[in-house]
This record gives C-alpha cells, structure tokens and sequence, in this order.
C-alpha cells in the first residue's frame, strides 16, 4: 500500500519544522556539525515519524564516523521532546507521532556508485557497438 497524501504533507512539514529548529534553537553541542534531516516517514496511523538523518563528516576513519554518528542519534533523541512540542504547536493535530532517528547513508551509497562508474571504460563499448562487432 502506497504513502498517502496526508503521510506525505505531514512529513514534510516534520521535516521543515526540525530541520528549522536545528539552525535556529537547538544548542546541543553534538548537534554542532553540519547535518540535515533528508526526509519523514510517516506511517499511515501517523502514530509515528522515521526522521532520516544526513551528516556531514570529514573523518576517514569508519570507527570515527560511526561514533560521530551515535553521538547525533543521541542528541536528536534528547531533543526529541523539544521536536514534538514544537510540531504539536505549529501543526494542529490531536496526537504528534513519536519520532525515530535514523541515519541516511544515500549520499555515501550515490558516491559509491559514481566511483564505480567513474571506473569503468564506456567508450570502448561504444566502439564495439559502431564496429558491430559487440559480443552476444
């Protein structure tokens, strides 16, 4: 069963009103570095709400980011209070959902993708496909 309109509305304006308070009231200091809230989940009870978190880390080091990344999900779920207070003010609805952070790792996968085909040698298939003489 597919997303509805209402799910659809509701998570953006979610994701809106978080990412807004993260630049302008949160002061938590593991939330001091770059990070966005890529997109809302809402289930279609609206009893509750994945946030999907995307950080911006210059570590090499997996164990390094991994830590950073605990240490957001841990700051977002301190915060979490604050968030639904200020959707419940801002979004008349009788119950705010419950909100889950999440990690989103699209963009790390994207790059991933890119490098692999950046990789790859397409000309010389387009040669074969001009020559005819592409193997089947």
């Amino acid at each position: 069963m597919g997303k509805g309109y209402r799910q659809g509305r509701l998570g953006e304006e979610i994701r809106k009103i978080i990412g807004s308070m993260l630049i302008h009231q949160i002061k938590d200091p593991r939330l001091s570095s770059m990070i966005s809230i890529s997109g809302v989940d809402v289930t279609s009870d609206g009893s509750y709400a994945t946030c999907y978190v995307s950080a911006f880390d210059m570590s090499k080091d997996e164990e390094e980011k991994k830590a950073h990344e605990k240490e957001i999900l841990e700051g977002l779920k301190s915060a979490a209070g604050l968030f639904r207070k200020e959707i419940g003010r801002q979004v008349r609805m009788r119950r705010v959902p419950e909100l889950l952070f999440k990690m989103d790792h699209s963009m790390e996968y994207g790059k991933h993708i890119d490098e692999i085909l950046g990789t790859m040698d397409f000309d010389s298939y387009q040669k074969d496909d001009e020559d005819g003489t592409l193997l089947e």
